[in-house]
């Protein structure tokens, strides 16, 4: 049981990386610390509404799954 929660683990961990790193470049670092100062509020259409909401969801699965495997008994 451990062992398949664990493959779960690796999956979704690189499917995460995968999904976290086809987001859009706008939202940089540097915005975030207020170098960017021509940054304008924008809403998520389309494809990147999407791919922001897959994301979110497998994040919550990909901590639920830890929490699973950490409450699971080696050799049980």
């Amino acid at each position: 049981m451990l062992t398949t929660l664990n493959i779960i683990q690796i999956v979704l961990s690189i499917f995460l990386i995968v999904l976290i790193l086809l987001q859009t470049k706008g939202s940089s670092f540097s915005g975030a610390m207020g170098g960017d100062s021509n940054s304008i509020f924008r809403t998520r259409r389309g494809f990147e509404k999407r791919l922001f909401q897959f994301t979110i969801f497998f994040a919550v699965v990909f901590v639920l799954v830890c929490l699973a495997a950490s409450f699971v008994k080696p050799g049980a």
